[in-house]
């Protein structure tokens, strides 16, 4: 059970709240490209990473669809995104530490999926 502190005091969530928070979860990072995003700006936190740069380097992702997700992952504040006076103006887009508190549930992700995925070939 996941542990919930409401006022300074710390109880057990119930069934109902833990499934409410997975579901929130799932909504707030699923699709096919959120955590692509993500997983892209966190590779590369030293970088400038521009609209135009993600674009070209995000394989199959259109610019509507990339602006799109990178608005949600802006309101959910797992990304920043920064208006450089460039001429032409360029907007730069970072992964926040708040975001990068998903990073782990990401790596878990990944090895479950690996593992669920050779054990699917071996059957």
């Amino acid at each position: 059970m996941a542990l919930i502190e409401k006022n300074g005091e710390i109880r057990e969530a119930s069934c109902k709240e833990e499934l409410t928070a997975m579901r929130e979860s799932v909504e707030i990072l699923g699709g096919k490209w959120k955590l692509h995003i993500m997983r892209y700006l966190a590779n590369r936190p030293c970088e400038k990473n521009s609209f135009k740069k993600m674009q070209r380097e995000i394989d199959g992702i259109s610019a509507k669809m990339l602006s799109k997700e990178l608005k949600d992952l802006e309101v959910n504040l797992l990304v920043t995104r920064t208006l450089l006076e460039t001429k032409p103006v360029t907007v730069e887009y970072q992964i926040t530490e708040y975001g990068r508190g998903v990073l782990p549930l990401t790596e878990t992700l990944v090895s479950w999926g690996l593992k669920h995925r050779s054990k699917i070939r071996e059957d």
